[in-house]
C-alpha cells in the first residue's frame, strides 16, 4: 500500500510539473534563465546609460585571466536585432574562467527600456555602447557581436579605435552586400520584413530562417519569446526599417578597420545573409581571420556555442598586432 501511495504521489508531482511547464510557462521563465546563468558564471546586473535602463550579464573577474589578456580587457558581446543577451550565455561558458564577460541588452531589446521618441538606428546604437562601457568603467574591450551586434561593434571600433582591443563577428555581421542574395535578402526585396512577426506562424518562419538548426529552448523560454516578438511587432517594425535605411552601411566603412584584429565566423548555412559575403569582407579587410561554420546557420553562438566560443577564444590566445596577422584566403 505504502508503494503504492509513492507511486501516486511521485505520478501527481510529475503531472503537476509538466501541467506547470506548459501550462503556466511564464512561472518557470526567470527561474530557467538563472539556473543556465549560473552555469556559465554570469549574474544579471542593471546599469542607466543614455536615457536608457541596460540589463546585462556579467561574469565579474575571472578566476585565471588569461596570459594573452594580462591587463584582463573584457569581452562585450552585442547581440542582434530583435535579440538577446541570454542568447549568448552557452557561448560565454567557457570563457568565463579566462575573461570577464559581459552580454547587454541593448538599449532597444530584451529587458533594457524602449523609448518611443528616441533613434535605434546604427548612429544612436554607436553612441549608447560608448555610454554603457563608461557606465561601466571600461575603458577598452574585445567586441564581439552577431548581426546588428557585430556591426555596431565595427562602428564603434572605427569612431573610437583607442578603446577596442579586437572586433570579431560571430555569425554574419549587417551590412555587406553578398554577391549572393539570400533568402532574406528576397523577402526584403519583395517589400516584407521577415523578422518582425505578427503572428505564431511568422514566428516559426523566423525561427527557420535564422536557425539551420535550432537548438533546444525549453518551452517557458520559447513561448516567452513568442509573445514579447507578437506584442512587439509594431514597435519592432520601426526599428526595423530604422536598420533597414543602413542596409549596407558597414561595407561603405568596412576598410577602415585595418588597425583592428578582426575574425569572420559565417554559418555556411545561413538565410539572413549569405556565406558569399564573405568575399567583400576579405576584400575590404584582407587580413582578417575569416571562418566558414559548416552546417551552420545566422546565430552560430546558439547553434554550436561550445565550437564557436573556442573558435574565438583560439582567435583571443592568438592575436597579434592587425599589421602581423596573415591574411587568410577564404574556402
Amino acid at each position: 500500500m505504502k508503494r503504492i501511495a509513492f507511486f501516486s504521489v511521485a505520478a501527481a508531482l510529475a503531472l503537476g510539473s509538466i501541467g506547470l511547464y506548459y501550462g503556466a510557462p511564464s512561472l518557470l521563465k526567470e527561474p530557467l534563465l538563472h539556473l543556465n546563468r549560473s552555469l556559465s558564471g554570469m549574474e544579471e546586473k542593471t546599469t542607466t546609460a543614455a536615457l536608457h535602463t541596460i540589463h546585462y550579464l556579467d561574469s565579474g573577474a575571472p578566476s585565471q585571466p588569461a596570459p594573452t589578456n594580462p591587463g584582463t580587457t573584457p569581452l562585450v558581446l552585442l547581440h542582434g536585432i530583435f535579440a538577446e543577451k541570454d542568447h549568448w550565455v552557452d557561448f560565454a561558458r567557457p570563457l568565463t574562467g579566462q575573461y570577464r564577460v559581459i552580454a547587454p541588452d541593448f538599449p532597444g531589446f530584451g529587458e533594457s527600456t524602449r523609448l518611443e521618441d528616441q533613434p535605434y538606428d546604427y548612429a544612436a546604437h554607436t553612441q549608447r555602447l560608448g555610454a554603457l562601457l563608461d557606465a561601466l568603467g571600461i575603458e577598452k574591450a574585445h567586441l564581439a557581436g552577431n548581426s546588428m551586434g557585430g556591426t555596431i561593434a565595427a562602428l564603434f571600433a572605427l569612431q573610437h579605435p583607442e578603446r577596442v582591443a579586437s572586433v570579431a563577428f560571430i555569425g554574419a555581421p549587417h551590412g555587406i552586400r553578398s554577391p549572393k542574395p539570400s533568402p532574406m535578402d528576397r523577402l526584403i526585396d519583395a517589400g516584407q520584413r521577415p523578422l518582425v512577426a505578427h503572428d505564431a506562424a511568422a514566428f516559426s518562419a523566423m525561427m527557420d530562417l535564422v536557425f539551420e538548426k535550432r537548438p533546444f529552448l525549453p518551452y517557458p523560454i520559447l513561448h516567452a519569446s513568442e509573445q514579447a516578438a507578437l506584442s512587439h511587432a509594431p514597435s519592432n517594425a520601426r526599428l526595423w526599417d530604422a536598420q533597414l535605411k543602413d542596409r549596407y552601411l558597414l561595407e561603405q566603412q568596412l576598410g577602415g578597420l585595418q588597425q583592428h584584429p578582426v575574425l569572420a565566423l559565417w554559418g555556411d548555412s545561413d538565410r539572413v545573409f549569405d556565406r558569399s559575403g564573405l568575399q567583400p569582407l576579405q576584400k575590404l579587410l584582407p587580413r582578417a581571420h575569416l571562418e566558414t561554420l559548416p552546417g551552420i546557420g545566422h546565430l552560430p553562438m546558439m547553434e554550436a556555442p561550445a565550437d564557436t566560443a573556442q573558435r574565438y577564444a583560439r582567435f583571443l590566445d592568438g592575436m597579434a598586432p592587425a599589421s602581423t596577422q596573415a591574411s587568410q584566403r577564404v574556402q
